[in-house]
């Protein structure tokens, strides 16, 4: 169902890249891998995937839903600018939202990469555009399930609402309940989805000339990551029966936690 476009063939003309390959006599090493790969340039990368996204949308607009409209649920109690929906956030802007949020809420590279799946995901199955009007909910909603899926150390809705001062729990909890009712509850990140993404953005660097050489997914990893996708997305199809409720959240759900796995 998911007709995902290359982040990397589609803003990036062919014969661009000057790829560094290992060999025998060499072999390119940095701190970036799958299973650990370096946050601060992640994230550059994720917000980079999202700056494409928002230039990029369809210029005829497609429907706008009211639950990330940030004129209708504001993330501050600053008057939202009469123009908030017409000019497109710069690559640095989006950067800052992101970092902020992962550096109070202490996540992880490996949960910015899952956040680029869900809010994509969203894309598809919502047959929405993120656009100006709507890019800082939509994103804040991906982080918000991203974490609690895949980081280490649960982060609550209440959380959120200490790091984004005058957004309410109520408010966070809609957001959430609807971004997993847009999705149909599909939190699966198959280690092969997981993968191709990590290494989407890598190329994605490599064209913006942060140039990251590529490693390889450990069978382990790979085995951990289908491990948690699976058995976080059973625990989450218990909301299936609370949806109902208004302002239901998953911060009463507890999931297993994993520590990353140290590639040898």
């Amino acid at each position: 169902r998911e007709k995902r476009k290359s982040l990397f063939i589609n803003h990036h003309p062919p014969g661009q890249i000057a790829r560094k390959y290992s060999s025998c006599s060499t072999i390119f090493l940095d701190d970036s891998t799958v299973s650990q790969p370096n946050l601060k340039y992640t994230i550059k990368c994720v917000a980079l995937a999202i700056y494409y996204h928002i230039k990029n949308r369809d210029p005829d607009g497609r429907m706008l839903l009211d639950i990330f409209d940030e004129n209708l649920h504001p993330l501050s109690k600053s008057e939202v600018p009469p123009d908030y929906d017409k000019h497109n956030p710069e690559q640095k802007q989006i950067y800052r939202f992101v970092r902020t949020l992962f550096s109070a809420a202490q996540l992880t590279a490996e949960c910015a990469i899952v956040t680029l799946v869900y809010l994509e995901r969203l894309l598809t199955y919502a047959e929405i555009d993120i656009c100006p009007a709507n890019w800082k909910r939509i994103v804040l909603g991906a982080i918000l399930l991203a974490s609690k899926v895949w980081d280490d150390q649960a982060v609550w809705n209440v959380d959120y609402c200490q790091i984004l001062k005058d957004i309410t729990v109520e408010d966070m909890n809609e957001l959430e309940r609807q971004f997993l009712e847009l999705l149909q509850f599909n939190i699966n990140v198959p280690s092969s989805v997981y993968a191709k993404y990590y290494f989407d953005l890598r190329s994605l660097a490599e064209a913006n000339n942060l140039s990251f050489p590529l490693e390889p997914l450990s069978r382990e990893r790979a085995h951990k990551l289908e491990a948690i996708s699976r058995l976080c997305e059973d625990k989450y199809k218990d909301l299936r029966r609370v949806t109902r409720k208004r302002s239901a959240s998953a911060d009463n759900l507890t999931l297993p936690r994993w520590s990353p796995a140290i590639i040898s």
